[in-house]
């Protein structure tokens, strides 16, 4: 299965966008330290955009002043068949954890699996113009692909000229 992962950073310079390979990744902080690598040096902000199969977006966002990075998934289904947002689901649910009381009310019986929800962190864009119900209304509404979803991302963020130069003429 093939997938389109982008990195797209900003700093004082504008924003610069990378492809990214995340095969043989573990773990969201493998993930965290690529898109570190791939964004300049006096980068602020890395956005790691991720989608497969016209199935689901991930984001992943760096900052350079937070060590931890912030996730958002489209669909929490996609946890289920792709390995990339199994990873990213993993940290989702343990920054989760760290914020429910431990006496919370989770049904143990429940089957495995996750439902079609949005999964993780959905203000992670808000500072670049891309509100909370904004970001989640874009994934919902019927008929938009996930590539679209990161281009109307991008446009607002005013990135879409780094993630065009990346996807190449259309």
């Amino acid at each position: 299965m093939s997938y389109f992962a982008a990195v797209l950073a900003r700093s004082t310079a504008g924003w610069t966008g990378q492809e990214l390979d995340l095969d043989g990744v573990e773990d969201v902080d493998q993930v965290a330290d690529l898109i570190r690598d791939a964004a300049d040096d006096d980068a602020r902000t890395a956005l790691l955009f991720v989608e497969q199969d016209d199935e689901y977006v991930a984001i992943v966002r760096v900052d350079r002043d937070d060590d931890e990075p912030r996730v958002f998934i489209s669909d929490g289904r996609a946890a289920d068949s792709f390995p990339i947002v199994e990873i990213l689901v993993v940290a989702v649910e343990a920054a989760r954890d760290e914020d429910v009381d431990a006496d919370s009310d989770d049904d143990e019986d429940a089957p495995p699996g996750h439902d079609s929800e949005p999964l993780g962190d959905a203000a992670l864009l808000t500072d670049l113009g891309i509100p909370a119900g904004d970001l989640l209304a874009l994934c919902a509404h019927e008929g938009t692909l996930p590539s679209d979803v990161i281009s109307e991302v991008c446009e607002r963020a005013g990135c879409l000229d780094a993630l065009e130069a990346l996807r190449g003429p259309a």
